[in-house]
């Protein structure tokens, strides 16, 4: 790699980190394709739409793997606190809907 120049680096370092963003939307997709059927099963079977302490194992779980993997824990927190907000309010409401 030291025998490209600065920008030819940037630009490799670039198109990894856009391989790497595609690939994180993927894997996003594929996930809330997932919570969304936990909502359509918690709907089905009047189970509440948040569950705190798979929440709260979840959070633990994700801290110890990102300082294993050398990121900032309280940033895998913030990051998995958005996701779960945007997962409740999907499984509202599909409970919603199933309701009425």
């Amino acid at each position: 790699m030291s025998d490209l120049t600065p920008v030819e680096r940037l630009e490799r370092l670039r198109s990894s980190i856009d391989n790497i963003d595609a690939a994180l939307v993927h894997m996003l997709a594929e996930r809330f394709r997932c919570t969304q059927e936990v909502g359509r099963l918690k709907a089905e079977h009047d189970m509440p739409a948040a569950d705190p302490s798979r929440e709260s194992r979840q959070i633990d779980r994700l801290r110890t793997l990102a300082e294993e993997a050398h990121l900032d824990p309280e940033f895998a927190e913030k990051w998995f606190n958005f996701v779960v907000a945007e997962v409740i309010q999907h499984h509202t409401q599909i409970a919603d809907e199933h309701r009425a």
